[in-house]
């Protein structure tokens, strides 16, 4: 059992959930919570770790069984209570934590349907924002996400807490030029259009059965003009009384759900 705070484990754990660099520098990324372990592929995870009162109730508690036949199948180390509080990044952990690897897509994975479906995200700095796209991307069929390279990090805690799991079946990618990806989409077909305030029309007057990406900006600021121009069209959503625009991520939601709405068979 792990008793030490200062185990280098601990230290590491620690490390893996404050920097972004060190993750990319490892290629590994942490889960916390029951839901994100028991989702999680075997095939990613490479170290669980288990607070001591989870463990004893795993052992004892019939409703405990399918997370405690996966740990049994993974392998795990039992750390002291206390100290798993330090290593998770959560004020009420659960008791349970995982290293996964991380994964590697490229833009032909997003492309193999004959309609794909993909957010391309400028510069997006709330972590939750992007596991909530991510995670609503999932239920309305995205077949892709690819974010700038100065968006908030993909394997943040945050944004993995707030995939809710997704993280593990959406692909995503990061690039060097939004502008060059939606051209490179515009070249296969797809329509790639920009969620602006300055659209010409509404979001529902458009046609998304074929092949489409929305752009989607900043939480301050938006879509660089720079980027908007790489859309084929840009499209806004009504807003009635003093709002002015929506939650990015509850933009991006409202457009996907629209591609769904349109696409159900």
């Amino acid at each position: 059992m792990i008793t030490s705070m200062t185990n280098r484990k601990v230290k590491w754990i620690e490390k893996l959930n404050r920097k972004a660099g060190f993750r990319r520098e490892e290629k590994v990324f942490v889960a916390e919570g029951m839901k994100m372990f028991l989702e999680a592929p075997a095939s990613m995870i490479r170290e669980v770790y288990l607070a001591e009162s989870l463990e004893a109730s795993c052992r004892k508690e019939p409703a405990m069984k399918a997370l405690w036949e996966k740990l049994l199948g993974c392998g795990y180390e039992t750390v002291a209570d206390g100290v798993f509080e330090k290593m998770a990044d959560t004020r009420s952990p659960q008791g349970i934590l995982c290293v996964l690897e991380q994964k590697q897509y490229s833009l032909e994975d997003m492309l193999r349907e004959e309609a794909p479906l993909l957010l391309l995200l400028e510069d997006l700095q709330d972590p939750g924002n992007l596991g909530t796209m991510i995670r609503a991307g999932e239920g309305a069929g995205v077949t892709g996400v690819i974010m700038s390279r100065e968006t908030v990090d993909v394997y943040n805690p945050k944004t993995i807490r707030g995939t809710m799991g997704s993280v593990y079946r959406v692909p995503f990618l990061v690039t060097e030029s939004l502008a060059d990806t939606a051209a490179q989409l515009k070249e296969r077909g797809v329509t790639v259009y920009a969620a602006h305030l300055e659209g010409s029309v509404s979001y529902d007057s458009c046609d998304f059965k074929g092949g489409t990406a929305f752009l989607i900006g900043n939480e301050g600021v938006g879509l660089k003009e720079e980027t908007a121009r790489a859309a084929d069209r840009r499209v806004k959503i009504p807003m009635k009384g003093r709002v002015e625009s929506l939650n990015a991520a509850v933009a991006a939601s409202v457009l996907l759900y629209e591609v769904a709405r349109q696409r159900k068979k």
